[in-house]
């Protein structure tokens, strides 16, 4: 039983003392090891199976970009290793024989670029980035960086390093954000992207716009030796799950949890204990794991959030996940798998 949580533990320097210098993040750009995951409507760009690295060139060949022009053309770099340049195990997508692209690497990057690039970390001297295809049709994008497919990152998670995945969900999260954090809720004006692509300023109000966190709570209620899991509506005979939901505004975290499993199941909950939280951002959560102890066993179920929910023992949960296994449909990369597995071992809550 591990305690490392899919989508955390990201071991890049974001380095946001840096990211209001426009000088700073256009030389990075310029940076020969400096690397770019592309990224198709919240789908990571793939070639064999694996998420595509590629150099920060394709930033500068972007149809969109303004990027001042340089009379001399810069040879990028064929190949990153893995584990070099960028820091996470991938594929490189190099230009073909004879490509070259001019950009002046003393010049600032200008105009839209941040919001559609977004600036990740640094790792040593080199730049980690993002880049958003989105206004593209999906094989356009494909030819653009040079894939063979698009994937959903939850699908690609197993096969994973920690660091990887978490880099992964992390610029999904930031591009997601600014794909759709376009305009100003308070007056309806352009927001400008800065910073890498971590803040937009409204260019009619000059409202500054952060990325957007969705907390919600996630919880194994247990009674005696058995977990209260629930059912809901739509989902396959099997597919019960622990509960969780969306914290709201001028609400704890423990009364979020006291909340939740008396809306859905009926069940009041004595002690909350808090156990982990896992970065989600699919496209925006932040999960926060609890433990809580019933005071009854009695439910009422909310038939509007669930079709049923049942107190398991530690034997019918086992036998529900293998259920999952032998189904192909067992999922693991969810906080719900830790919080279980822990309560399966007897850790205490």
């Amino acid at each position: 039983m591990s305690d490392q949580l899919p989508y955390t533990g990201l071991t890049l320097d974001r380095a946001g003392a840096n990211r209001a210098d426009a000088s700073w993040l256009a030389d990075l750009l310029a940076h020969p090891d400096s690397t770019v995951i592309p990224y198709w409507r919240d789908q990571v760009l793939a070639s064999g199976g694996r998420p595509l690295w590629t150099g920060a060139e394709i930033v500068h060949r972007h149809p969109e970009s303004k990027i001042n022009r340089h009379p001399t053309p810069i040879d990028w770099p064929r190949a990153v290793p893995p584990g070099q340049g960028g820091g996470c195990a991938g594929v490189f997508a190099g230009l073909g024989d004879g490509d070259e692209v001019a950009v002046d690497v003393d010049g600032p990057v200008v105009g839209d670029v941040w919001g559609r690039a977004v600036f990740l970390g640094i790792r040593g001297e080199a730049g980690v980035f993002a880049l958003d295809l989105s206004e593209m049709d999906e094989q356009a994008a494909l030819r653009f960086a040079g894939a063979d497919s698009v994937v959903d990152v939850r699908r690609l998670v197993s096969g994973l390093d920690p660091d990887e995945a978490a880099c992964l969900a992390y610029a999904r999260g930031l591009l997601h954000w600014n794909r759709n954090q376009r305009f100003c809720g308070a007056c309806g004006s352009a927001a400008a992207a800065s910073q890498g692509g971590h803040l937009r300023t409204c260019e009619g109000c000059g409202k500054l716009l952060f990325p957007r966190i969705e907390p919600a709570v996630i919880v194994l209620v247990e009674f005696g030796d058995r977990c209260l899991l629930g059912r809901h509506r739509g989902a396959a005979p099997n597919a019960f799950s622990t509960l969780a939901g969306f914290v709201e505004i001028g609400e704890s975290l423990e009364d979020a949890v006291r909340r939740e499993v008396a809306e859905e199941a009926g069940v009041a909950v004595g002690d909350v204990v808090y156990r982990a939280s896992q970065a989600w951002p699919f496209p925006a959560g932040l999960m926060l794991g609890f433990r809580a102890v019933a005071t009854s066993p009695d439910i009422s179920v909310d038939r509007e959030e669930l079709t049923e929910a049942r107190w398991f023992t530690r034997a019918e949960v086992i036998a529900l996940q293998q259920e999952h296994v032998a189904a192909g449909t067992h999922r693991g990369d969810s906080i719900e798998r830790y919080l279980v597995d822990r309560w399966l071992a007897g850790a205490d809550p």
